[in-house]
């Protein structure tokens, strides 16, 4: 073989050499490239579900909804978790260090992973020490915590992959102090506590902002795993957590030596604290908020949205209310009676004052209910007549018209009312009738206008309850609860103008953005004449009538106008009426045999001992200082129709005759000169049943 052969030959091996590991690590790298489309591929499609992570919501779980009264005072928190947060600056100095040193001292270096965590991680893993941290971020576990919340406890590279871009992506929306507050305000620090706010109080019962450093490491420890860690179950696993907390804390330089040892000597000082939604000071009026919020809101969101709800009640109000109700309650002696009160603002229609009950709970056999009586419905009794009477003036029967009133009268062959004590008033005017609370007549003038005109009225009025078309509903029949009925007042005390009552003024949503505002609405729905006049009839009620005695409670000057109301056997004790300033609505009664005698001191109550002087001492105490003031005066005169055109059931067409609506001049007003009666003695007649009043 010739040396040129043998010289092709060599160059063709080598060539064949070098051709096969030129093709080698190009297979190689086509196969990488294409390993890293498939993986980019594979990645693409981890990433495209992604939770909605551009909101700050999305990293804020469950809050609770905060209600405050008038003054600003929180009075309820209405929640799901045990949880409040707070801003970052009202947290320790000691808890944000200690936390970052102890789960992530890259924190400010980092753009959201950390390499060098990740890093530190596996060595730990493989070689031991697990003392070393965990790989994940701050950032990161807020991710799995929050957004990723249905993933957190899937252990696979999607849900790293997901977390690890989320995290990066809200590194580029918020600041890190930003993160880190997020991140306190939303871990699980166990026995039911989220969040740095509700821990510190669940385990030394005070706010994380004055943690001491014992106590703040001991918070931060716990996280990593809230049950081994729990220091009530398992102290020394906890204290021992602590320690590595510290000693992290040392090492970063964020204490001194001497505040090290210090601390390592030293117990835990569990003071075990509550937060709970269970202590309104203002049970029945917090649930009555509530039932508003959930017509407009899922009960999730009230449970865990944010919420913050600002009322209408005062706070000096609603403990004169509580006050007149439990010192009249207890006074009865008689554990089967309860009461209920409702203020309103006449100004605006808002709720200053609501007492549902004086034994709030779950405990029947202690004799606590969670019922609101003062939303819950009971026959009214005569005080619905305050109603019948401004549907009577609206249909144009003058106050001045007169209607036999006798003892008893026979409606229909079943049914003959009686006036209380059968009293038999005789021929009076609808005004007096009115003042000493005549059975008899009220029904006559009922029958006279129509029932359908009372109904609408009632409607008119604000009150919603369904009004039954008997004439029985004008004697207070059909039950009504003591808020429509102070709706009711508060309608009239205007002058005819009609407010829904108000009990929150304003909403706002966990990031302070205002999603709800009272704007004040009102309506003309009677004539300002007609109220007027009304008034005037009603304050005789007090003057001259079943009323006399509020004045021994209510001492100031102001003007009053009012309404008793006693059901059939003594069965619901009524008093409505309304200054200036304020209508309110008193009933008192027994909640679990609504038809059974309310028994006072161990006699058969009436309005004069209970429901009276509960109406009287708290409007006592609520105008305290208050300049007296005016009901609103019309601007004209009420037209009525003459006065015998009214054809009665029992009345005779003589007792109005022509002469008397001759005589009747443009500028007379209700007569205010009768002498005065009490229906209600101070202590009913055992021996004999009632009559309605």
């Amino acid at each position: 073989m010739g040396i040129r052969t043998r010289r092709a030959r060599s160059h063709s091996k080598t060539h064949f050499v070098g051709f096969s590991l030129a093709g080698a690590l190009g297979f190689i790298a086509l196969l990488c490239v294409t390993l890293a489309l498939s993986l980019g591929a594979v990645v693409s499609t981890w990433l495209e579900d992604l939770p909605d992570y551009t909101s700050a919501d999305a990293f804020l779980v469950a809050e609770p909804t905060r209600v405050f009264d008038a003054d600003g005072n929180e009075i309820v928190a209405y929640y799901l978790q045990n949880r409040r947060s707070v801003e970052l600056d009202q947290i320790s100095d000691y808890v944000k260090k200690g936390t970052i040193d102890t789960e992530d001292k890259r924190f400010y270096q980092h753009n959201g992973v950390d390499p060098e965590g990740i890093a530190r991680a596996a060595v730990g893993q493989v070689f031991g020490g697990g003392e070393q941290g965990g790989g994940s971020t701050i950032t990161q576990q807020l991710v799995r915590w929050t957004v990723l919340s249905d993933e957190q406890f899937e252990n696979s590279l999607r849900r790293k992959v997901r977390e690890a871009y989320i995290a990066i992506q809200m590194e580029k929306t918020y600041t890190k102090d930003q993160i880190l507050s997020m991140y306190l305000n939303t871990i699980y620090y166990g026995n039911g506590a989220y969040g740095i706010e509700a821990a510190s109080i669940t385990y030394f019962n005070k706010s994380a902002t004055d943690l001491t450093l014992n106590e703040a490491a001991t918070l931060v420890g716990i996280p990593n795993s809230p049950t081994y860690y729990d220091p009530f179950v398992n102290y020394e696993n906890c204290k021992s957590r602590r320690n590595l907390v510290l000693s992290r804390m040392l090492e970063a330089g964020d204490i001194s030596q001497e505040e090290y040892d210090t601390t390592v000597a030293e117990e835990i000082p569990l003071n075990p604290g509550e937060l709970t939604d269970s202590d309104s000071k203002y049970p029945y009026f917090t649930d009555y908020v509530r039932n508003l919020l959930l017509q407009d809101f899922s009960s999730d969101t009230i449970a865990q949205g944010g919420l913050k709800v600002y009322t209408t009640l005062d706070p000096d109000m609603q403990k004169a209310a509580e006050k007149a109700v439990k010192n009249r309650i207890e006074a009865a002696n008689n554990d089967d009676v309860n009461g209920a009160l409702v203020a309103i603002d006449n100004s605006n229609g808002y709720i200053v004052a609501m007492v549902g009950g004086t034994n709030y709970g779950n405990d029947a056999e202690a004799g606590q209910s969670t019922i609101n009586l003062a939303t819950s419905r009971n026959q009214t009794g005569s005080s619905f007549k305050a109603v019948v009477l401004m549907a009577a003036l609206n249909e144009g029967m003058s106050p001045n018209t007169k209607i036999n009133c006798p003892s008893t009268i026979q409606v229909t062959p079943t049914w003959a009312p009686s006036n209380i004590y059968k009293a038999s008033y005789g021929v009076i005017t609808l005004q007096r009738a009115t003042a000493v609370s005549s059975n008899t007549g009220y029904v006559q003038v009922a029958e006279a206008i129509g029932m359908d005109k009372v109904a609408d009225m009632a409607a008119k009025l604000g009150i919603d309850s369904p009004i039954e078309p008997g004439l029985s509903s004008a004697l207070g029949t059909s039950p009504i609860s003591p808020l429509e009925m102070a709706e009711a007042f508060s309608t009239i005390a205007n002058g005819g103008v009609h407010r829904n009552p108000v009990a929150i003024t304003r909403i706002e949503d966990r990031n302070g953005n205002v999603v709800y505002e009272h704007e004040d609405s009102s309506e003309q729905v009677v004539d300002s004449a007609i109220a007027a006049d009304a008034i005037e009839v009603l304050k005789t009620v007090v003057t001259q009538g079943s009323a006399t005695s509020v004045r021994s409670y209510f001492t100031h000057d102001q003007p009053i106008f009012g309404k008793t109301g006693t059901a059939e056997n003594w069965s619901n004790l009524w008093f409505c009426g309304a200054t200036p300033q304020i209508s309110c609505a008193v009933w008192v009664g027994n909640p679990n045999a609504s038809s059974k005698s309310v028994r006072y001191q161990g006699a058969v109550a009436t309005t004069a001992n209970t429901a009276i002087p509960i109406w009287g001492n708290f409007m006592d105490d609520a105008l305290e200082g208050v300049e007296r003031g005016d009901f609103p005066k019309s601007d004209h005169k009420a037209e009525y129709k003459p006065n015998n055109s009214w054809t009665f059931l029992a009345t005779s067409k003589g007792s109005n005759s022509e002469k008397d609506d001759e005589e009747r001049t443009e500028e007379e007003a209700p007569e205010t000169n009768e002498p005065t009666t009490t229906t209600e003695p101070e202590t009913p007649p055992e021996e004999e049943t009632p009559a309605r009043d």
